[in-house]
């Protein structure tokens, strides 16, 4: 009897709390709901192709190389800019123009750190002396997805289940003196990309300056997302590990082959859970880095399962960190395959009195002395 009694009560309760709800109001809730999981998800992906798109709006394209030729600027807002290394961010796109070869020199007269990313920043190679080449200098050659043709010698091969590739390239001045900044600017110049088709007498890479421009690649949390996510799924195959947000993401109006047109409805679904996603991710950042040492306020900004992930193409068939993913990207880009061996990161969000940081506000870092670097 009691039995019955709490099921008939529970029954009520959910009936009482369905009939509270229309089914545009079930529709709306699951639309925010799924918009939010789509943006922890895809922000990999989305996060490289803003800065593609800001390439271009910078009057670059696809194969060729954005440079900075001084020291980067507040104009240069991709997520985890360096005020005192020279970036080159070379943009594969092998969908038309076939495997392309990222000629890296030799470490002679500098010296680079590089990392190789699929379209989702999972580290493909890393180049330079913390690179497969290790300071010899290489010809890495990006192949397409699916591609099946031998491989000539005397290339590195990496292979990308995706067609819109990129890397990121730091050559890091002795000094931030002009000289040595040039110097630095000059070897970098010395790193070449063109077709495999052309290689027995390679295209001039294009380099693109984008010092004075706004290279704006931040995360705008609104109907713009959807808007880059709507391209990658577009020109991108969907991945085996992704199939499970097909759905996902089509019962939100993005479906391959078809054009992206939400309604007002929709679009204000999309725009809150786009808002959900954004707060969601600014408090995990808060909890779920442990810190560096005991009392530390810094934290490596990846949990290790996203290190592991990014490094070996997520190859571990029992993990797939999709919010931890999400979180990392959040606040930088690329993938790193040998993570410590030419770059490592800390990072903090408070100063020593536990406050957050605030742009309008300066700090000063005190560094021990003899601190342990090389490289970048």
């Amino acid at each position: 009897m009691r039995t019955q009694v709490l099921l008939i009560a529970a029954t009520m309760m959910f009936a009482s709390n369905h009939a509270a709800f229309s089914m545009d109001d079930i529709a709306r809730r699951s639309a925010e709901r799924r918009a939010a999981e789509v943006v922890i998800w895809s922000m990999p992906a989305v996060n490289a192709d803003l800065m593609l798109q800001a390439f271009r709006k910078a009057g670059g394209s696809p194969n060729q190389i954005a440079y900075w030729s001084r020291l980067p600027s507040w104009k240069n807002q991709t997520l985890t800019p360096n005020p005192d290394t020279v970036y080159f961010m070379p943009f594969f796109d092998t969908s038309k123009a076939g495997p392309m070869v990222l000629e890296i020199p030799p470490a002679d007269t500098g010296s680079l750190t590089a990392n190789i990313d699929n379209l989702w920043q999972v580290a493909l190679e890393d180049a330079g002396p913390s690179g497969a080449d290790k300071g010899k200098g290489a010809k890495y050659l990006i192949l397409p997805p699916g591609y099946s043709k031998r491989v000539p010698k005397g290339y590195i091969a990496l292979k990308s289940d995706t067609y819109a590739d990129y890397a990121l390239i730091r050559s890091t001045p002795k000094t931030g003196s002009d000289a040595d900044v040039a110097k630095a600017v000059a070897y970098g110049k010395r790193v070449k990309l063109y077709p495999l088709s052309s290689a027995a007498r390679p295209e001039d890479t294009k380099y693109v300056d984008v010092i004075d421009t706004l290279f704006d690649a931040t995360i705008p949390y609104d109907l713009a997302y959807f808007q880059y996510l709507d391209r990658v799924i577009q020109s991108e195959p969907w991945l085996e590990r992704d199939r499970a947000m097909i759905d996902a993401v089509r019962s939100l109006g993005i479906e391959k082959g078809k054009q992206f047109r939400p309604d007002e409805g929709m679009s204000a679904a999309l725009v809150q859970g786009a808002k959900d996603a954004h707060e969601w991710l600014d408090r995990q950042r808060t909890v779920v880095f442990e810190p560096f040492y005991s009392g530390a306020k810094w934290f490596v900004p990846a949990l290790p399962d996203v290190i592991q992930g990014h490094s070996d193409n997520f190859a571990r068939k029992d993990v797939y960190p999709t919010d931890a993913n999400g979180v990392t990207y959040s606040m930088g880009y690329v993938g790193i395959k040998h993570l410590g061996v030419g770059q490592f990161y800390l990072m903090t969000m408070t100063d020593g009195t536990g406050a957050p940081l605030e742009g309008s506000k300066a700090y000063k870092l005190t560094v021990p002395p003899h601190a342990p670097a090389k490289q970048y």
